[in-house]
């Protein structure tokens, strides 16, 4: 651990710094690496058409994404238990992805590992990172509303002896941390479909969280937190339009999934659904036209997700994506003012 203990504030914003130069110097490297390996991107056939000529981009950035934000908690991290669960849930997360992109380049096809193979996964890492969350890190299983409201999840709960110790299961709180860990990781990676707009996207998030972590005096979540949105600004520099990377599904579970972890151990799961509502409203926007098509042949939007939506109105790619970043600052903004309003 490095800097001054005496001012937090400034390891936090070394974060930054340190995540985003450590993206910049090692993603031209990754890059070549990718092209001579010939892993690239495989583009939706039903997707944009101009979005054919994005076909063999290199893609799993979120590998580098992973390694800067790695490191700089190594340098700048003092490591508590909460600070280690949050870190491991992420990488856990992105091998996760990381499974699913070989899937994808070895059988060049845009889809890969299947829903349930994915599903297994994100159970088996939300289970894992709820128990040790609630028994080791003292998590309440609780859920706070702004207002001073709260509902107790953990009314049904086990307690099985495990040696000389005893491990609570919190049933009802368990599904909700997968629900919610399961349905960010998706909804980060149904916004990571045009060139520059996950990544902004969670930098914004990121950056808010870091302020969350550093008021909740969870001085490692911050680190970490802030690590992350100054990787994907470092990130941002290689994949804004026209991208030369892609983050892949290694990048957006991964991120969704720390922004899951983040909202759990600062306790602020409703306000981390305002905060990344950017990334609600693109996963609704599926459920939404799967729903409509399916029950009455009809599509509410002209593409899902939302972003495909505005394309095929025939706006432009980098409109899209710099509108969309504008929405997901404000949801963060009304999220972070929410916060306040925690009990």
């Amino acid at each position: 651990m490095i800097g001054n203990p005496s001012y937090p504030t400034y390891q936090v914003f070394l974060a930054i710094g340190i995540a985003g130069i450590i993206t910049i110097v090692l993603m031209p490297l990754f890059i070549r690496l990718m092209k001579r390996e010939g892993v690239g991107q495989q583009i939706r056939a039903d997707g944009p058409k101009r979005h054919l000529t994005k076909q063999g981009t290199p893609t799993m950035g979120g590998l580098v994404i992973l390694v800067s934000m790695l490191v700089t908690c190594a340098i700048l991290v003092d490591w508590t238990p909460v600070s280690v669960l949050a870190v491991v849930a992420t990488v856990l997360t992105g091998v996760l992805g990381l499974l699913d992109d070989i899937e994808s380049v070895a059988h060049e096809r845009s889809l890969g590992l299947t829903p349930g193979q994915k599903m297994a996964g994100l159970i088996t890492i939300s289970v894992i990172f709820c128990l040790y969350a609630v028994n080791a890190c003292h998590i309440e299983p609780t859920i706070a509303f702004p207002g001073g409201f709260s509902i107790d999840l953990g009314i049904l709960t086990t307690t099985v002896p495990l040696g000389g110790l005893s491990l609570r299961i919190p049933w009802i709180y368990l599904i909700f941390v997968f629900l919610l860990m399961a349905g960010l990781s998706n909804a980060v990676n149904l916004t990571d479909g045009l060139d520059g707009l996950a990544g902004g996207c969670v930098m914004v998030v990121m950056l808010v969280m870091a302020m969350v972590a550093f008021r909740y005096e969870e001085l490692g979540l911050a680190i970490f937190s802030a690590s992350i949105g100054g990787a994907c600004l470092g990130f941002l520099w290689y994949n804004c339009y026209p991208a030369t990377i892609f983050m892949g599904d290694t990048g957006s579970l991964a991120l969704g999934a720390a922004f899951a972890a983040l909202a759990v151990l600062t306790k602020t799961e409703v306000t981390s659904l305002v905060m990344g509502g950017l990334f609600i409203i693109e996963a609704l926007s599926v459920i939404i036209q799967v729903v409509s098509f399916k029950s009455t042949g009809k599509r509410v939007f002209l593409m899902a997700p939302l972003h495909h939506h505005f394309e095929k109105l025939g706006w432009s790619e980098t409109k899209v994506v710099i509108r969309f970043w504008i929405i997901s600052a404000a949801f963060a903004a009304i999220g972070f003012a929410l916060y306040f309003q925690l009990g």
